[in-house]
């Protein structure tokens, strides 16, 4: 998994005065738990341009007045309106100990559904995965090339060795489903099928009637 530096000043004073002070200077509160003390500080908010903005996960090498730890960000907080970075949380990392994360899910292979018209619709882009850093991987593969129209991936189908997911298990990560030309498709064919079908029954029963006025033509001759 990939790393992104940041670093931090100490907060000298916690509150919601400082925190908007803090904001205009074009800073972020920041806290960091899970280690033996909670740590408060501020980071410039153009330094989270690689953690926050980008569809990838990442462990933070975090430096705090000179002294180093190893986090991930936990939660970011933004502003209702505007886009603007209220605060973010981050989680230190204990060896041995699990954390959660939400790793993008990325699908590889073609789908013969989607050869055939059908939509190939990803119901969600991240899964909440929990287990220890070094488990977690970049993102969760999923191959969709034995995928028809119908087809669809619950998360209960989704295996990855050391991790445990904690979305519901019936939730649809991935599916392939019908779309308006397919429907289309499949009515002109039904349409040209039948048509086939009602131009063959006449010729059928004219060469069976052929027989029949034969028949009567011959009994005259018979009488004679």
């Amino acid at each position: 998994m990939k790393s992104v530096s940041i670093s931090g000043s100490p907060r000298a004073n916690v509150g919601k005065k400082d925190a908007t002070a803090l904001r205009n200077a074009k800073q972020v509160p920041c806290v960091l738990y899970g280690g033996k003390e909670q740590i408060h500080f501020a980071v410039l908010a153009a330094d989270f341009k690689d953690l926050i903005y980008t569809p990838d996960v990442n462990v933070v090498d975090l430096n705090v007045a000179g002294k180093k730890y190893n986090a991930i960000m936990q939660e970011a907080q933004f502003h209702k309106i505007q886009d603007q970075i209220l605060h973010v949380d981050f989680l230190e990392i204990t060896p041995g100990k699990p954390v959660v994360m939400n790793i993008p899910i990325k699908t590889t292979g073609t789908s013969p559904g989607v050869r055939a018209g059908g939509k190939l619709v990803k119901k969600l882009k991240t899964l909440k995965a929990k287990g220890l850093v070094e488990k977690m991987p970049d993102t969760i593969n999923i191959a969709i090339d034995s995928m028809e129209i119908g087809h669809s991936i619950r998360v209960e189908d989704i295996k990855v060795d050391g991790l445990t997911f904690l979305n519901a298990s019936n939730i649809t990560v991935v599916g392939v489903e019908i779309t308006r030309a397919v429907v289309e498709e499949v009515k002109v064919a039904a349409a040209a099928t039948g048509a086939g079908a009602k131009a063959a029954a006449p010729a059928a029963g004219a060469k069976a009637a052929a027989p029949a006025a034969g028949a009567k033509a011959a009994a005259p001759a018979a009488k004679k």
